[in-house]
């Protein structure tokens, strides 16, 4: 998993700085301002995970790294946004100084504004799949990073700040939040290489799970992780006064949440052979993740 993992990563890599050179930018502070949040590495997960769908299903993967790349531009637009002080307020990401404390509140905004709208663009930049295959991934990415997805969980975040909530309406905002861009890239990557119905369904329900399993685990590091192994400080969310699973429930019974969902996910996966090899290490790999 792990060398397959960085060989896609690296694809990623070079594919996200082609896409940002051919890209034509009004101001050269705004490009470095995008190139430098877009470009400070991390893990890459949610184009390798639309390209491990797309493998799943018996497709090569990498042939949909356009819409790939669009899914981390997104996710980099709701970090630099998320960094911000009218939201979580932090200063560093990954390790280097958050993008607001580098170019400013206002750059940052529209960066992140750029790298959104920029991602719509890329995607209408991928080949040999069909227009009705590709109009139904515009409507899975834009809905996960709208107000149904990423945005209304991010309100529904700061609007929980501050007060005690339930666990079902944690797991809401974190559907939003977090699940909407896991579960977009997995529908996408299926939908892309044909999958038939009963293999969408599969992956949807791996997609839930995982994300699920994600965001306990991220929880729990927020803990009990450090901050070198994070890339940004940790106990940021009890300075917001977020509630998280580790607080309505315990670190202990957090953690064990955490394995549940995550076999719950490779459960999800029964239909399939070893081609889902690779999603399956991955969900077991995740449980036990340091970052």
């Amino acid at each position: 998993m792990k060398e397959l993992w960085k060989k896609r990563q690296e694809l990623v890599e070079c594919a996200l700085k082609d896409e940002l050179a051919k890209t034509p930018v009004l101001d050269p502070i705004l490009r470095e301002s995008m190139e430098y949040s877009l470009m400070a590495g991390g893990k890459r997960l949610r184009p390798i995970l639309l390209m491990a769908a797309a493998d799943a299903v018996g497709a090569d993967g990498t042939k949909f790294l356009p819409v790939a790349c669009a899914l981390e531009m997104i996710h980099t637009y709701s970090l630099i946004h998320d960094d911000l002080p009218a939201m979580d307020d932090d200063d560093y990401r990954r390790g280097k100084l958050t993008n607001h404390m580098v170019y400013g509140d206002a750059v940052a905004i529209l960066a992140g504004d750029a790298l959104l709208t920029l991602a719509f663009t890329v995607i209408l930049r991928q080949k040999d799949v069909s227009a009705e295959a590709l109009l139904r991934v515009v409507d899975e990415i834009s809905r996960a990073a709208g107000a149904e997805g990423m945005v209304g969980g991010q309100v529904l975040d700061l609007r929980a700040e501050g007060g005690h909530i339930s666990m079902e309406e944690l797991r809401r905002v974190h559907m939003g939040k977090t699940g909407a861009l896991f579960h977009a890239a997995l529908r996408s990557g299926a939908i892309l290489a044909d999958a038939t119905e009963e293999q969408l369904a599969a992956l949807t329900s791996y997609a839930d799970h995982f994300g699920l399993a994600f965001q306990i685990t991220d929880d729990i590091l927020d803990v009990i992780g450090t901050s070198e192994e994070i890339g940004k400080p940790v106990g940021s969310d009890e300075k917001n006064h977020k509630s998280t699973y580790v607080s309505l429930t315990s670190l202990t019974e957090a953690q064990e949440l955490a394995r549940h969902t995550a076999e719950e996910a490779e459960t999800a996966l029964s239909i399939f052979g070893t081609e889902a090899d690779f999603l399956r290490d991955l969900v077991a790999h995740l449980v036990n993740r340091k970052q």
